[in-house]
């Protein structure tokens, strides 16, 4: 009888730019001998565009649509995979995730985003009211999206990137 490959095996990371999902990923995989997907470099290399040169050229609806797709048809077994942080705008997009892994939300105050970003045009963030969009505003727009997505909050306001993988990863235990 051969062992039936768990369908929710991974872990999605989903949480505000800047709330250290990339980093803690890699971090976390290690910790739990998990494969890492980072599914901003996904997009990037499948469209062959950096994540900025993409939401320049499709506007950000265009490619939160792109980012849908592509994170519709994502498939992996063992994986930690951080979202990029539009990745909740697509409820197409979170339920497929929801469907392969469980959700985990890095939770961050509005104070320690400003603290950790500093140039959102530079990060290729998506801002759906525009470029005029304050960090606020966009913390406000997305909060609710996440704590409906997400599985599991974990608080990381303070932490450096292995207390807070250390911390994810009890949370998953």
């Amino acid at each position: 009888m051969t062992e039936k490959q768990d369908p929710r095996s991974n872990i999605i990371l989903i949480g505000m730019p800047g709330a250290g999902k990339s980093t803690l990923g890699i971090v976390l995989a290690k910790i739990m001998n998990y494969n890492f997907i980072d599914a901003d470099l996904v997009i990037q290399n499948q469209c062959d565009k950096t994540l900025q040169r993409l939401i320049d050229a499709c506007g950000p609806e265009g490619f939160i649509q792109v980012e849908n797709e592509i994170l519709s048809g994502l498939e992996a077994e063992n994986s930690i995979i951080a979202t990029g942080g539009s990745a909740v705008y697509s409820d197409e997009a979170m339920k497929h995730l929801a469907e392969i892994g469980r959700v985990v939300y890095l939770q961050i105050t509005l104070d320690e985003l400003k603290n950790r970003l500093h140039d959102l045009q530079e990060r290729g963030v998506v801002l759906k009211g525009g470029i005029g969009m304050s960090l606020e505003e966009l913390y406000d727009e997305r909060l609710p999206l996440y704590e409906q997505y997400a599985e599991i909050t974990v608080d990381v306001n303070g932490l450096n990137i292995t207390e807070a993988a250390r911390k994810v990863a009890e949370a998953l235990s």
